[in-house]
């Protein structure tokens, strides 16, 4: 996600290294720089002027700043102004009404049936709200079964209506069925085209006059650029919808619709949304997406999704089980099934400064841990608990059993190991003990 755009902005930014201050010429230079490269991103031409005018006029406001180097500066309003480019601050769902309904719209291909699913999973486990899903897309073939599908996985109801083909009457049926079972949102799913056209809009505007919905959502894909902020436009003149959520973020994307579809409908992005899984969906954050376009990581998301995988009294059974050194496979298995929960690796990884541009030509295979499962599943009940048992014939056996080979076996043993000292030297009085020796350590005249 925005790794040609990233890697652009910091040649940009190279112009300026070794100049002892910021002057017309020189700033000029790198702004036309960094305005290309978000021509190259897709961002809209008016757009791109006006960011680079307005970080120019401020650039040269500042530049009495003498403390801090030009390329410090220039990154730091570039930074800002991404920022409040793509919205300033995060904005939140509306969620009155009862039952709250919320009608998602956009092109067929989009992800909407996805995020709609998506979406229900996210506000039920944030904000406590009990769902029922309206499949309102009556012409996609398989449009109803891939909701019900997606709904299945989070254990969530969807209504429909078996061979109506008005989708306003089935949103206007959902919503009582939500009210007769106490289900307080309502999530409606509407129908697509792979192009704008008269009658898709009338239909989604009559849905909207009958269900008078607390929150529109515009879905849109991220991959097609410009035309997707095209498309919104249109939407939003008929629908003048409350957010904007970005799809496929993950993919070959060059930024261009998340940079510009803020200023073009002047309506806030509300939610990303990022592979197929139905956790794969985060608020979007104007400045944390900034520091990612920057190469500067996201420390506050990537422990945000710890924090969602965390459970206290798990926490305090491992501590007492690696002080104890009784640290086993058990707890190790549990221990990639909650980093798993927190998504994609390399999205995890990138989110680390300075690792998004390390990582840019490797591939992080999701299915990294598969070998590491098979070994461990490989084991009988006795030999996780106790790593001890792992005798040569005992590891023989486990490879065979997993489809592996001995010396995988015996390196993943070597890591084990390795991590289970790590792990009691940095628990309770073993750090204490570390901090004690390094304090006592010779030091060098």
């Amino acid at each position: 996600m925005f790794e040609n755009l990233t890697e652009r902005l910091e040649r940009s930014f190279k112009i300026l290294k070794g100049e002892g201050r910021i002057t017309e010429i020189n700033v000029a230079e790198t702004l036309k720089d960094i305005r290309k490269a978000l021509l190259d991103a897709d961002v809209n031409y008016k757009i791109a002027k006006q960011f680079t005018d307005d970080v120019k006029q401020k650039a040269l406001g500042m530049n009495v700043l003498t403390a801090i180097k030009p390329g410090q500066l220039l990154t730091k309003l570039v930074h800002d102004e991404l920022a409040t480019l793509m919205g300033g601050k995060a904005a939140d769902v509306n969620l009155s009404g009862n039952p709250t309904v919320i009608l998602i719209a956009g092109l067929q291909g989009s992800g909407k049936t996805t995020f709609t699913a998506k979406l229900a999973n996210h506000l039920r486990s944030k904000k406590g709200k009990n769902p029922l899903l309206v499949a309102g897309d009556v012409y996609r073939p398989a449009a109803i079964d891939q909701l019900k599908v997606l709904a299945q996985q989070i254990n969530v109801p969807v209504f429909s209506i078996d061979g109506s083909q008005d989708p306003v009457n089935i949103a206007r049926e959902g919503i009582k069925q939500a009210k007769q079972s106490g289900r307080d949102l309502v999530i409606i799913d509407t129908a697509g085209r792979l192009a704008i056209d008269e009658q898709m809009m009338q239909e989604v505007e009559a849905i909207k006059k009958a269900t008078s919905p607390n929150e529109i959502l515009f879905v849109v894909d991220s991959m097609t650029g410009q035309d997707a902020v095209n498309t919104a436009k249109e939407f939003n003149d008929r629908l003048n919808f409350d957010g904007v959520v970005l799809t496929k973020l993950d993919g070959d994307t060059r930024g261009g619709a998340a940079l510009s579809i803020r200023t073009v409908v002047d309506k806030p992005i509300k939610f990303v949304s990022m592979g197929e899984k139905i956790d794969t969906l985060d608020v979007f954050h104007p400045q944390r997406m900034a520091d990612r376009i920057l190469g500067m990581g996201d420390i506050v998301s990537l422990v945000e999704r710890a924090q969602e995988q965390y459970d206290a009294e798990q926490a305090k059974t491992l501590q007492k089980k690696i002080l104890k050194n009784k640290f086993d496979f058990n707890d190790f298995m549990q221990q990639l099934e909650q980093l798993k929960k927190m998504g994609n690796l390399k999205d995890l990884a990138s989110m680390i400064p300075g690792m998004g541009k390390a990582l840019k030509d490797i591939d992080i295979d999701d299915n990294a841990f598969k070998g590491i499962e098979a070994i461990i599943k490989s084991m009988t009940p006795a030999e996780r608990e106790n790593p001890a048992l792992l005798n040569g014939s005992r590891r023989k056996r486990i490879a065979e059993g997993s489809g592996t080979s001995i010396v995988e076996v015996n390196r993943l043993m070597k890591q084990f190991d390795d991590m289970r000292k790590m792990m009691k030297m940095f628990s309770g009085s073993g750090a204490k003990n570390m901090a004690r020796m390094m304090a006592q350590r010779p030091r060098r005249m």
